[in-house]
């Protein structure tokens, strides 16, 4: 159940980044607000997360996963280049989350 609730705290990650993007500076109030609100879910389901998983865990995947969440909305809805050196940096992310994932003992 951590590995689910990690996962959604990192997808609201990317909510919350995408909204701060879209602030234009904290200047629009709908995308701060919604990107208040989902950083704060963000947080507290990293934290119940983390009541299972270790730290290094939890906080690696977490920020992999709003790393690359923020890559692929760029490349989708903001229009970002997906040039061949950002996809392979892209590739050694979910590299990186997966090996995490296969050596992190169960918990």
């Amino acid at each position: 159940m951590a590995w689910i609730i990690l996962i959604a705290a990192g997808l609201l990650e990317v909510v919350w980044a995408y909204a701060m993007k879209l602030s234009v500076g904290f200047t629009k109030p709908v995308p701060t607000m919604v990107m208040t609100a989902a950083m704060f879910a963000s947080f507290g389901l990293l934290s119940v997360s983390m009541k299972t998983l270790p730290l290094g865990t939890a906080y690696t995947v977490w920020t992999g996963i709003g790393a690359l969440g923020a890559f692929i909305v760029g490349i989708v809805m903001l229009g970002e280049t997906a040039g061949p050196g950002r996809l392979v940096a892209a590739a050694l992310i979910v590299a990186g989350l997966v090996l995490m994932k296969l050596t992190t003992p169960a918990s």
